[in-house]
């Protein structure tokens, strides 16, 4: 496996692999690796002759008041754990390689950036696309490999790869769970062990949405009523929001009468959770 800091090299090594029109797989990730981002992994290496994995904590998504320096960083162990994946390649630059100085330039998609997570941290989605248009740029892969817990994010990156034309092919891999439900992240480390428990909250909330739609209801309003009572019983975490909307355009559904993404963001402590299901009729 070879690490990559900069991105002439990362162009060049690309740039070999397309000489022998081998398929090119990237996971683009933040790090502090779990089980989650090696699903990602093991996606592309089926779907790909060669992976690269970036692993880039990316300063433009995080809001002034986040957590963007005590972002769990491990480079050592995550190279450790990708090389026993097989991976070929991981993309590994500096704050100064992605932003030059004085950069002005900005990835914006219009309405999406505005919702679900983009409603209550202001500018996210503008730094995530700005970074994943930058790593297809350099990168030039020819499929990328997102998880579906990120919903919202794979829905802003999926318009934007559509409405700039970029040859890149957008592949979504399920959640990975803890066997109690607990949606995979990097941020479930920060969680007490009191703090995990209650963080389960979320995904009890999934639930009781999902059984309602199980058993017949298709009323919106009244299956988003019904999933927020789960907070009810934990009172310490508070809900950002629990919306249910049309996963490509995040616009909110009255009606499910199509696939429709349950999406929920809270707060457990001083900790950001977010979590979905798809509701499919």
């Amino acid at each position: 496996m070879k690490t990559i800091n900069t991105t002439r090299e990362m162009r060049s090594a690309a740039r070999d692999l397309r000489s022998q029109r081998a398929r090119l797989g990237l996971v683009p990730t933040m790090g502090a690796l779990h089980e989650g981002h090696l699903s990602l992994v093991r996606a592309a290496k089926a779907k790909s002759d060669v992976v690269a994995v970036s692993i880039f904590v990316n300063p433009t998504q995080f809001g002034p008041s986040e957590d963007f320096a005590r972002y769990p960083r491990n480079l050592e162990k995550d190279c450790e754990l990708l090389e026993r994946e097989g991976v070929e390649f991981v993309f590994a630059p500096t704050v100064e390689e992605v932003y030059p100085r004085g950069a002005v330039t900005w990835v914006t998609v219009e309405g999406l950036s505005d919702r679900l997570c983009g409603k209550s941290r202001p500018g996210h989605f503008r730094g995530v696309a700005t970074v994943v248009a930058k790593l297809f740029n350099i990168v030039e892969p020819d499929v990328a490999f997102f998880g579906q817990k990120d919903a919202a994010q794979v829905a802003v990156i999926k318009r934007m790869v559509r409405d700039l034309n970029m040859a890149v092919q957008i592949e979504v891999c399920p959640i990975v769970r803890e066997p109690d439900g607990l949606a995979l992240s990097s941020r479930n480390a920060y969680l007490s062990p009191d703090e995990r428990k209650m963080a389960l909250v979320l995904h009890a909330s999934l639930q009781r949405a999902q059984k309602l739609f199980n058993e017949g209801e298709r009323n919106a309003a009244k299956l988003a009523a019904e999933a927020k009572k789960a907070f009810v019983w934990q009172p310490a975490v508070k809900l950002d929001y629990l919306d249910i909307v049309d996963p490509d355009g995040l616009e909110p559904l009255e009606t499910l009468d199509q696939k429709s993404l349950v999406a929920v963001a809270a707060f457990v402590g001083n900790t950001r959770l977010i979590d979905n299901i798809l509701l499919e009729p």
